[in-house]
């Protein structure tokens, strides 16, 4: 684990940026933030979903200063050079505030260190089996002796400008193993089932997991539901998943939304007492809100037409 003393006591005034690299080309010392908001330390950190691969989106919301951003690179049309550039919005155009963290697109090797040569932390989707969270921890890892096979980046980080350790007894590519973090989605029945063992197996170096519900519900042949339900296979599932969780101390990140038609404020409030990463927005719900916008805008503007007598019709009037 990070060896950052005491990092946390700034965060009331500095938010994410008291877990700020050496250089902002540098991963954040996500892995300690994550366990801080487990610990109780500071809040859960708050983030926002980019799901439509957007740079100037991601340019727009940086000086919003939220605590992370989910750049959704599996479910987009995004590119390597996209996402690269929304991870560097993210970090640069808040100072240093939001914590990007880049979902990629299932468990490619090459895919996994393009976004953490970005700068991001990592969301790692349908991890299902021990085998399958060795490799992304390889992929994700520099050094053999950890089980590490990432390729060290040769000029990503330029040779005495943006390659500082934060630890005087590490070379770099060893502090960043202790900076940039691993979150693991669970998306299956069996990988509730195998989570137990994939925690005993890598936990060490897996700092936070993500019950995907939805992904999990149609795979049990549920309906979807936005991830939610009472069905007693889904609420025996669930059980499983957190009684697991608890065994491993390990914590836990999810979609917490403040606002109709998902939730309140008091849901945000209760998911707090047990999430340490919840998004809680997304540029996709706000934009979905403009369908609304148009249908009032169409029940005012659409009083005023013409009756078959060539006069305008106010508020449903004929006209007369």
């Amino acid at each position: 684990m990070v060896e950052v003393t005491e990092m946390y006591k700034n965060v009331p005034e500095k938010g994410m940026l008291a877990y700020a690299a050496p250089s902002l080309f540098q991963p954040h010392h996500a892995r300690q933030a994550i366990r801080d908001a487990h610990e109780k330390k500071i809040g859960p950190l708050l983030g926002y979903y980019a799901g439509l691969s957007s740079v100037p989106i991601t340019r727009m919301l940086a000086p919003m200063n939220y605590d992370c951003v989910w750049v959704d690179w599996e479910h987009t049309s995004c590119n390597v050079e996209t996402m690269t550039e929304m991870v560097h919005q993210a970090i640069f155009m808040s100072q240093g505030h939001t914590i990007p963290w880049v979902r990629v697109p299932g468990h490619d090797h090459a895919a996994i260190g393009y976004a953490l040569d970005a700068g991001a932390s990592i969301v790692v989707p349908q991890v299902d089996t021990v085998k399958q969270a060795k490799h992304v921890v390889s992929a994700a890892k520099f050094g053999a002796k950890i089980g590490g096979s990432r390729s060290a980046p040769p000029f990503r980080l330029i040779p005495g400008l943006t390659d500082q350790s934060y630890h005087p007894h590490k070379d770099v590519f060893a502090a960043v193993n202790d900076q940039a973090a691993i979150m693991i989605q669970i998306e299956s029945l069996e990988a509730i089932n195998n989570l137990d063992d994939i925690l005993t197996e890598v936990g060490e170096h897996i700092d936070i997991v993500w019950l995907g519900s939805l992904d999990a519900r149609i795979s049990m042949g549920l309906p979807a539901q936005f991830g939610s339900g009472g069905e007693p296979e889904w609420l025996a599932a669930r059980d499983k998943f957190f009684q697991v969780m608890e065994k491993h101390d390990k914590p836990y990140g999810g979609f917490s939304i403040g606002s109709a038609p998902f939730g309140t404020l008091d849901t945000i409030r209760q998911a707090s007492e047990r999430m340490s990463f919840m998004v809680v927005s997304g540029d996709v719900l706000h934009l979905m809100e403009m369908q609304k916008d148009l249908a009032d805008a169409r029940s005012v503007a659409g009083d005023f037409v013409k009756g078959s007598n060539g006069k305008v019709a106010v508020n449903g009037s004929n006209g007369v």
